[in-house]
């Protein structure tokens, strides 16, 4: 499909989503579309989240004690899984070698500015090296100037760099975005094969709401899920994220979340 075509597509898609938006998401739809949402998980203590968290730490100066802290609270809360920056894949993969947890990577983090070529690179090496998961970050300028083959083929690299059993989350950076932006990217992450769509890097000078995640469940549908990440520090935060239609939490506070209590930090 042309350039052409592709925006005219989308566009359609977009106002489509816009208009549904307008007439299905005031207050009384927004507390039905949380019902449902909230019917779905079963969480009635702190320490049920946990199945729902990738224990995050994306920090540059961070050093292997703390993947080591890391890898040893994800083991011991049962979290989803462990988010880390591509260099340190392997040496988190050998701390958790035969547990549930599962290895998770950033890829193109957290600018998204890199070529399509590095990330798919940055994805194969990350997937020999044991991620099962890649969260990649999509191409936030070339989505703002409406370059929409370019944001597609972009993902698309990426997605074809997995095995069929890779799950692969595409990152909005939701913060820097319009809602009709929000709706674009979502429907491109749709068409190249995402499995989530996840609101934002936490670098990028704001984090997740309850809003984004609401719009982009109503958006993407029942087929690919939402990652709410970025300012999730306490439990109540990330019960109300899962209740807007988001089924996996990006957190670098997992442990607190779970344990009723707020994080200090960031990832």
């Amino acid at each position: 499909m042309d350039q052409n075509s592709l925006v005219e597509l989308i566009t359609k898609e977009v106002l489509k989503k816009i208009e549904s938006s307008k007439e299905g998401l005031g207050a009384t739809a927004k507390e039905d579309a949380m019902k449902i949402a909230a019917a779905k998980i079963n969480i009635t203590t702190p320490r049920d989240m946990a199945k729902y968290i990738d224990h995050t730490l994306l920090k540059p100066e961070s050093r292997a004690e703390e993947f080591d802290k890391l890898c040893k609270e994800a083991i011991e809360y049962q979290f989803k899984s462990v988010c880390v920056n591509s260099s340190w894949v392997s040496y988190v993969a050998k701390k958790l070698q035969g547990t549930k947890v599962l290895v998770c990577s950033v890829v193109g983090f957290p600018l998204g500015a890199m070529t399509s070529r590095s990330k798919a690179f940055e994805t194969r090496e990350a997937i020999e090296h044991g991620a099962s998961e890649i969260d990649m970050v999509l191409a936030v300028g070339k989505l703002r100037a409406g370059d929409y083959k370019y944001v597609e083929e972009d993902i698309l690299s990426v997605r074809r760099a997995t095995r069929s059993s890779t799950i692969l989350k595409v990152i909005l950076e939701t913060s820097m975005l319009t809602d009709e932006e929000k709706i674009i990217a979502c429907q491109i992450s749709k068409r190249a094969g995402a499995d989530f769509v996840k609101t934002s890097t936490g670098f990028g000078g704001g984090g997740a709401t309850v809003a984004d995640v609401l719009l982009m469940k109503q958006t993407v549908g029942e087929k690919i899920e939402v990652k709410a990440s970025g300012g999730i520090r306490d439990f109540a935060t990330a019960l109300a994220m899962l209740e807007a239609g988001a089924t996996r939490i990006g957190t670098g506070s997992g442990v607190a979340v779970v344990s009723g209590m707020k994080g200090s930090g960031g990832y």
